[in-house]
């Protein structure tokens, strides 16, 4: 039987109650209170047009309940399908089941139930949903989103998946319009190039940029380089990222750490910066070394690595230590190079100049070159030392000792030979164009001038004070780094030794010494 709808009364009070549209059939049974209707159903409250193949309507109770093709329309931006709905018209609350589907404009949502909410514009999934835009897929087994603000939540098991990454994670907030996603939860976003580890910050799906909070981690494919730090800028799509606060970087495989206040790193170039208390430590043997500088810098391949040091550098290892102004360490040649008014120490040697360069072999001091103005001193009891001084100095070690000096070029010498009992003779001072000297259980066995040498030997008891020191001597231990903290104390280095601004006066006979045994 066909019906003409009737017309809808507006209830007392003001509220607004479901009108029907179109029904091609419409039946009221005795004893069942809602009407029937069937076959094109068109319903209507405040705004919205429901369509579906066939509806109970409860006038008194201002409810119905539509089966079949259901469709719900809200302006020209928000349309709900689905197979059964309930609508409770003055709550203004919509129940939709089975094969639900929410589009507004370029965001659809997926699931099996929904309720949405019209007075605050909300719909909801508890069973499981998923959100589909135009760049982004979203699933979780929570979620809301709010069409008006553009805003989704998902809760429970919640995934993001990209064309470049997936990120997973129990709670995350999603920006439809803007393509960004809140991280406000343990979070992992694996990509083809890095994972990331996160529980607060943002991330642009779009841009593939991100900033990520309290202490997050980003590891590269490899698994072998680990960047941490208090926030993190981090553009993905230019592997660049950018620290502030707490940064550490560590490559397991090439066995060194990278820490500071801030920092840079470039996951393309390899390159990292670290600067504010930053330190370096290389740990590739099980003595580890430590350094620390205004600026450090750390650049790697995938077979060597280098690492650079600007302005107050200091570094400590057990078996050596250094200050210098800048230094460079390259593994391709196994180099250390320091400048400006440059020590390092070794056990209870001291060698300074205007340039040092220490050679290692598998990360062990092999040998070292001092030049110009080079000057090495070793402390005998604190009051006599053993000196040599020259334009050029070269020095051996074994077993991480002195075991041979070699000097180039105005050389001078002071040293204390001992008598058998280790009592010591007195001090003998010599010039020479060349010197080699040879030590044996850290004590000096040999010394060797050519090819002319003057020399005086002036016995202990007529030693003055003043002439046991060669001209600009100076015995820097309130420098010398103690442990690996200490390579943070600032030091004032007193007046003294300054190679930058030092020349030698004397005239060097040669340049190249003849061949000696080394």
């Amino acid at each position: 039987m066909t019906t003409q709808a009737p017309k809808a009364h507006p209830a007392k009070g003001g509220k607004k109650v479901i009108e029907i549209r179109k029904a091609l059939f419409l039946d009221r049974r005795i004893g069942f209170e809602p009407q029937i209707l069937k076959d094109s159903v068109i319903l209507y409250h405040d705004g919205i047009v429901m369509y579906c193949d066939s509806a109970y309507l409860d006038e008194a109770a201002n409810r119905f309940e539509a089966f079949g093709t259901v469709q719900v329309v809200q302006g020209d931006t928000l349309f709900l399908y689905g197979s059964y709905l309930e609508y409770e018209g003055d709550i203004k609350l919509l129940k939709v089941r089975k094969n639900v589907r929410l589009v507004n404009k370029d965001v659809t949502l997926f699931t099996d139930s929904l309720d949405y909410d019209r007075v605050g514009n909300i719909g909801y999934y508890f069973d499981g949903g998923m959100l589909v835009d135009s760049l982004n897929e979203l699933t979780s087994y929570w979620g809301q989103y709010e069409p008006a603000k553009h805003i989704a939540l998902f809760r429970d098991s919640a995934r993001l998946t990209n064309p470049k990454f997936v990120m997973y994670t129990d709670t995350l907030l999603y920006d439809t319009q803007s393509k960004i996603s809140t991280i406000v939860g343990p979070t992992r976003i694996e990509s083809d190039s890095a994972t990331i580890y996160s529980t607060k910050g943002w991330y642009n799906t779009s841009t593939e940029q991100s900033l990520l909070l309290d202490q997050s981690r980003i590891i590269n494919k490899e698994g072998d380089r680990t960047l941490t730090g208090d926030s993190i800028y981090y553009h993905k799509k230019e592997g660049y990222g950018e620290v502030f606060g707490n940064m550490h970087l560590q490559d397991t495989t090439k066995k060194v750490i990278l820490t500071g206040h801030y920092g840079l790193y470039n996951e393309r170039t390899n390159y990292a910066m670290a600067t504010d208390s930053a330190l370096a430590i290389e740990y590739s043997q099980a003595d580890s070394l430590f350094l620390h500088a205004d600026t450090l810098e750390l650049i790697t391949d995938s077979i060597y690595r280098e690492m650079k040091a600007h302005k107050g550098a200091r570094f400590y290892r057990s078996d050596l230590q250094g200050v210098c102004d800048s230094l460079q360490f390259n593994t391709k040649d196994s180099t250390l190079y320091m400048y400006q008014n440059p020590i390092l120490w070794n056990e209870n040697h001291q060698i300074l100049g205007d340039t040092i360069q220490v050679f290692f072999n598998d990360s062990t001091i092999d040998w070292t070159h001092i030049w110009p103005n080079a000057f090495a001193i070793e402390d005998k009891d604190s009051i006599h030392y053993n000196q040599v001084k020259g334009r050029d100095l070269k020095a051996y070690f074994e077993n991480k000792s002195i075991k041979h000096i070699l000097v180039s070029g105005n050389a001078e010498s002071i040293f204390y030979p001992e008598e058998k009992d280790k009592s010591m003779m007195g001090m003998n001072q010599t010039e020479s164009s060349f010197l080699s000297m040879d030590f044996e259980d850290k004590k000096i066995q040999k010394i060797k001038l050519w090819p002319k040498a003057t020399g005086k030997m002036t016995p202990l008891a007529d030693l003055k004070p003043e002439l046991g020191k060669l001209t600009d001597f100076q015995w820097y231990d309130y420098i010398r780094p103690l442990n690996r903290d200490d390579v943070f104390r600032k030091v004032q280095r007193k007046a003294g030794w300054d190679s930058s601004k030092r020349r030698s006066n004397r005239t060097t006979t040669t340049t190249t010494p003849p061949p000696v045994s080394q």
